[in-house]
């Protein structure tokens, strides 16, 4: 295998009480500013997707957008958009969900898939799970299914993994973080 979990594990930056106090953000900026890192990342995630059957990749705004045009890029997938509310110019589908921060909301353009597609979804984080759970919502409204939920980190701690795992859906991160990890 290509992927060396230690060395991207160091260059994601621990970030101590942001966007509040008690939260440790996982930054995946020093890993993108790394060309090595940036392209062990994608080429696992190639790797593992590129002889799988699903038709689209959904991505998952804002830094599931970096890794996810990569991998529709080179798996030659449909790249679809879940947005943040009132981001997307055309007529939208619109999902709910609560963070560890509050309420928001996720949209999809409402013609961004068919029934019978099969979407995989990627941001770069699984934490409480709320908005990879709010875009399968979403895929599921549009009756097409969810072919796995991917990321580049899971905080397992946090139950979101656990809550896609409840719904039936796969899960795949290449990497965790115990809450503890500082």
């Amino acid at each position: 295998m290509i992927f060396d979990e230690y060395s991207i594990k160091t260059l994601i930056r621990p970030v101590p009480d942001f966007p509040s106090p008690g939260v440790v953000f996982r930054d995946i900026t020093p890993m993108l500013q790394s060309p090595k890192a940036l392209r062990m990342v994608a080429d696992s995630f190639i790797q593992r997707y590129v002889e799988a059957d699903f038709s689209h990749i959904g991505a998952l705004d804002a830094r599931g957008f970096l890794i996810g045009s990569i991998l529709a890029y080179e798996l030659n997938k449909p790249l679809v958009l879940f947005r943040k509310q009132g981001k997307l110019p055309a007529d939208v589908l619109s999902q709910s969900y609560c963070t560890e921060y509050g309420e928001a909301h996720l949209e999809i353009h409402a013609d961004s898939l068919c029934e019978g597609d099969s979407v995989l979804l990627f941001d770069d984080l699984i934490a409480t799970g709320g908005t990879l759970l709010a875009a399968a919502q979403l895929v599921r409204r549009m009756r097409a299914n969810i072919f796995e939920a991917a990321a580049i980190i899971d905080l397992p701690e946090l139950g979101g993994s656990q809550k896609l795992q409840d719904m039936d859906i796969p899960t795949f991160t290449l990497t965790a973080f115990a809450l503890s990890d500082r």
